[in-house]
């Protein structure tokens, strides 16, 4: 069995749903135990022992939040990250809001860890993602089946290993 930590921010509860949304996803792949967790609570002996990592955050001035940042600084040596898949997602006020820098500071901070990271890029076809899904705060009901989409993608191939 294949077990996967899904590790979030969330203000107003929808990033929260974007992180259930994915381990919904993950879950329909079978063999796959899917937990996702606020920073404020999350289970840090799972996360260390989990095959893959999802990062999540919403997007503050185009940016990740510093509440965000400052719990990867805290928690970084002890998550056992190197070696492990990793991937990302955000939420975001505006389209071009900076959802994709959001992702990219993940993936970054993911990557100094020692992570591999995952992009199914277009190869899977529609929906496309890239660095990593992002979801419009005011309408996030409509992104329901991309969230969904790439937590399936995720661990279909880290299963695969």
């Amino acid at each position: 069995m294949k077990h996967f930590a899904i590790i979030y921010d969330s203000k107003t509860g929808t990033t929260k749903q974007a992180a259930d949304w994915i381990a919904e996803g993950m879950q329909t792949v079978g063999d796959v135990e899917a937990k996702c967790f606020s920073i404020q609570d999350a289970d840090l002996a799972f996360v260390h022992d989990a095959d893959g990592v999802i990062l999540g955050a919403p997007t503050y001035f185009a940016s990740l939040p510093g509440t965000m940042k400052a719990w990867l600084e805290t928690h970084a040596k002890g998550l056992g990250l190197a070696g492990k898949l990793g991937g990302a997602f955000a939420t975001a006020q505006y389209l071009h809001g900076g959802g994709e820098t959001t992702i990219s500071e993940l993936l970054t901070f993911e990557l100094c860890c020692g992570m591999a990271v995952y992009s199914g890029g277009s190869s899977f076809g529609e929906p496309f993602i890239h660095l990593g899904p992002v979801g419009l705060s005011g309408d996030i009901e409509n992104f329901r089946e991309l969230f969904q989409a790439y937590g399936k993608r995720f661990a279909t191939f880290c299963t695969k290993k």
